[in-house]
């Protein structure tokens, strides 16, 4: 009978794996309804749910944790989560980056504790046994008594490994040996996500180390706003109209922000919106001039991307892009998205106090610790032959706006934790959240044939894109 018991419970859970079913009976699939772009809010919230997630989403993917230039050094190591599991970042004396699971395989304790730092052996606090930046096993103590046994060979005690990837700079790992390379997941995004981060010879660096905040939200709350979420500019970030860093804003709200307008791109789940140059130019620069009459050298010479601060960098720009991608710049920049599942990216143009321009490069990952809570960390980065002077200004816009007390970040976390409440709720759980306002794929003249492209005022489009890889993911793989 135990035997027959065994096999309907491995039956039930290969069913369950194939087509996910919740311990009350309701599946995945019934979550979402397609044909009206709906999502049951409970998915905000649902403890079962974020398991299933961690194994079909995080344990899956590749994911970002952090940048190479934070390990500059043989030995240096920095302390990530790739979804609920920690990791350890770090670069050996070959200069190559692993990543390596920190629990230690012989009684599951954190070999790594400190959050950053050097070493060339990681050493286990609780029985001393040790490993190198690759993950490798140096050995035990009392190495003649075999205290790590007879049974495994060395070579077989090693930390568990995840696959790396570096894109630009940006470290990414995926847990899974079957996932294709990183630009798989990417797709058609990555022809914009290099405009962004491999416009220069030198790369970029980070500008310091990343801020650290604990948000009690839903991942997802932050994940699908990231996928190009306009609407919530118009009132939710009210008080930047109010300032002047958004343009102008009829009281009414009659008459749409600029800002509002622009391209919006997306493709399995990575999305961007590519705000108009010449509504920044506009509302950054003040000039009189015609931008629409200027050609694109000439529009990329009057405002450049961000973090293109000179004309050394704008030479290099031009030779390591593609003429579509120059024109994407000249036209309209990426400045603000995502890339699938929980990454954020704020490239924006945003003045100084002074009245200087800066350009606040902001990159955030939102790490799940919980159905209700998540961890927030910030980089600021910028491009490497940044002159000093102007990386301080870099890192004082960014801080300003998209860092942990900035103007823009202040505004978006009031919300998330709200949507998680209410997704506790016996009512407030039947409710849905409603992707409804779509305006289809509409890509203007001379745009790269790049992604899925939806021009004009920014809708619902991307973000349901982000919504349908995620449900792939949950209920098709």
């Amino acid at each position: 009978m135990a035997t027959q018991n065994g096999n309907a419970n491995e039956d039930y859970a290969m069913l369950r794996k194939a087509n996910p079913v919740l311990s009350d009976g309701t599946p995945i699939a019934d979550l979402f309804n397609l044909e009206t772009r709906e999502v049951s809010l409970s998915t905000m919230y649902d403890p079962e749910l974020y398991r299933v997630e961690m194994d079909k989403i995080f344990a899956k993917v590749w994911l970002l944790l952090g940048h190479a230039t934070e390990i500059p050094k043989s030995g240096d190591y920095v302390v990530r989560h790739m979804g609920e599991d920690e990791v350890i970042v770090a670069r050996d004396r070959k200069g190559e980056i692993h990543v390596s699971l920190n629990v230690c395989p012989h009684r599951g304790m954190h070999v790594c504790t400190a959050e950053s730092g050097n070493a060339q052996v990681h050493k286990c606090i609780y029985h001393g046994w040790a490993f190198r930046p690759d993950g490798s096993f140096v050995g035990a103590p009392l190495e003649k008594e075999k205290m790590h046994g007879d049974i495994y060979p060395k070579e077989k005690l090693g930390l568990k490994k995840a696959r790396v990837q570096l894109f630009h700079g940006l470290i990414f790992a995926t847990w899974n040996e079957e996932a294709g390379p990183l630009e798989e997941q990417l797709g058609d995004m990555k022809f914009y996500y290099d405009i962004m981060f491999g416009k220069t010879h030198g790369g970029m660096e980070v500008l310091g180390p990343p801020q650290r905040l604990t948000i009690p939200a839903n991942w997802k709350t932050a994940g699908e706003q990231a996928a190009c979420d306009g609407f919530h500019t118009l009132t939710l970030h009210r008080s930047q109209f109010d300032i002047g860093n958004f343009g102008n804003i009829s009281d009414t709200m009659e008459e749409f922000v600029p800002i509002m307008q622009g391209v919006n791109v997306a493709d399995r789940g990575n999305a961007l919106r590519c705000i108009s140059a010449a509504t920044t130019f506009a509302s950054v620069i003040g000039s009189g001039e015609d931008f629409n009459k200027m050609s694109d050298d000439e529009r990329l010479a009057k405002l450049p991307p961000p973090g293109i601060v000179n004309a050394q960098l704008l030479a290099e720009m031009k030779e390591r892009l593609s003429p579509e991608q120059l024109h994407v710049c000249a036209v309209a920049p990426p400045q603000v998205g995502n890339m699938f599942p929980n990454v954020n990216l704020l490239f924006i143009y945003a003045p100084l106090p002074d009245g200087t321009l800066g350009s606040g490069y902001v990159v955030h990952t939102i790490n799940p610790r919980g159905p209700d809570k998540f961890q927030w960390i910030t980089w600021f980065l910028c491009e490497k032959d940044t002159p000093e002077e102007v990386k301080d200004i870099i890192r004082a816009v960014a801080v300003q706006t998209g860092g942990t007390s900035g103007l823009i970040e202040q505004d978006d976390s009031d919300t998330w934790p709200h949507m998680t409440e209410a997704a506790r709720g016996s009512w407030g759980r039947t409710e849905t959240l409603k992707y409804q306002a779509i305006g289809g794929v509409n890509r203007p003249e001379g745009w790269p044939d790049k992604a899925n492209v939806y021009a004009g005022l920014s809708k619902d489009d991307a973000q349901w894109h982000w919504w349908l890889q995620y449900h792939e993911l949950m209920v098709n793989k």
